[in-house]
């Protein structure tokens, strides 16, 4: 046989199977439709969240900071409840004190703080410059003042952009007086709702959840609520310390600029997990150098006492009852919260992950650890 024969007579395996069967290369023409169709819808709705995110950004913040202000005063509210008093009246008493205690701060410093915050962010590149020059006159260092302002995009006319933008940015609310009196008297509406009216909203999910479901989201509701809550107290609490001690130190050592100065220590240091607290005292730490090189000393030696007083002292005592949330999820949420609402975003971060943390860990399996994990050495 030649082998043009026998090249004729080879059997065509082409689209046969190892069993002998042919494959089928045909395509599914409705699973493909149903395919495209499903990708598409997919697209448009994450359009369409993404659209709606966008325009409801601000009020989804306020409803964010609502309920975590909500929370945070339950427990003084219940406290007048269980004296007698409505749960509605206690909520409206409640909040008049707290916003007597911020328009008393306000009548006291708020012409103040305006106006040195406003003289520390249009000084800021006169800082750089005179701290460079203490760094190059101390170490023999050769850095570049000018470079380093331009690198950093710190001109007159940025920085008098950027303290325009943090006047109008604050809350996410727009520069027009009415519309921040529209997001305060929304803050504090949805504020009143939250605490006043929350046994009617347990009440009302409630009703629409099966028997076994009711029972897990009551358990849910109290431990997030009770943890959340007394978080976000520890953590006002200890800012509340922090910057009242630091702007008074601030003040004796005659910083300029002590009241914000104060302030950015408290609430950095408290709501930024990890590095909140260098950066808290690196700020001051780098105007009083710029003012004399020897307050600079002194404080840094302040901030690593006051730091040591607080571990070992104030926040053992004060967040007793609080969870502890991993240093790393902290900054997560920090860093996810900042990139959705700004600056003011970041504060909220942590309260909101302790929401979430509490109820995984009442809800959350677990299972008994195979002995190759349970001896694994987890100490740093």
């Amino acid at each position: 046989m030649t082998n043009q024969e026998s090249r004729d007579n080879t059997p065509d395996i082409s689209g046969i199977s190892a069993s002998g069967s042919r494959w089928d290369f045909s395509v599914n023409r409705r699973f493909v439709q149903r395919s495209v169709i499903t990708v598409l819808v997919l697209v448009i709705g994450f359009q369409l969240v993404e659209w709606a995110f966008g325009k409801t950004k601000d009020f989804l913040f306020l409803l964010l900071l609502s309920w975590l202000i909500g929370i945070a005063i339950t427990p003084v509210v219940e406290l007048l409840t269980k004296n007698g008093l409505k749960r509605g009246l206690s909520t409206f008493i409640v909040l008049l004190g707290l916003i007597s205690l911020v328009a008393g701060f306000i009548a006291a410093f708020g012409q103040l703080l305006a106006s040195q915050l406003a003289s520390l962010i249009l000084q800021v590149p006169t800082l750089v410059i005179g701290f460079t020059d203490w760094l190059n006159t101390s170490f023999n260092l050769e850095i570049d003042s000018s470079s380093l302002t331009e690198s950093l995009n710190l001109s007159n006319t940025q920085i008098a952009n950027f303290a325009q933008g943090l006047a109008g940015g604050i809350f996410g609310i727009v520069t027009s007086i009415f519309g921040f009196i529209f997001n305060i008297f929304t803050l504090l509406l949805f504020t009143f709702y939250f605490a006043a009216d929350a046994p009617k909203i347990k009440k009302t999910i409630g009703s629409w959840l099966p028997t076994k479901q009711q029972v897990i989201f009551t358990t849910v509701w109290q431990v997030a609520t009770e943890k959340t809550g007394s978080f976000v107290i520890s953590r006002v609490i200890l800012a509340t310390l922090s910057s009242v001690i630091t702007s008074i130190f601030l003040l004796l050592l005659d910083v300029p600029y002590w009241l914000p100065l104060g302030l950015f220590t408290g609430l950095i240091s408290q709501f930024v997990p990890t590095f909140g607290t260098y950066i808290g005292g690196t700020i001051p730490a780098i105007v009083a150098v710029v003012n004399d090189p020897k307050d600079g000393l002194f404080v840094v030696i302040f901030m690593t006492v006051y730091q040591q007083i607080e571990n070992y002292f104030f926040t053992p005592r004060i967040s007793s009852l609080t969870m502890n949330i991993h240093p790393a999820v902290a900054f997560g949420s920090v860093i996810v919260f900042a990139n959705f609402f700004g600056a003011v975003g970041a504060l909220i971060g942590i309260p909101i992950a302790a929401a979430i943390i509490s109820i995984i860990q009442t809800y959350g399996k677990r299972y008994e650890l195979i002995p190759e994990l349970h001896n694994i050495e987890t100490k740093p």
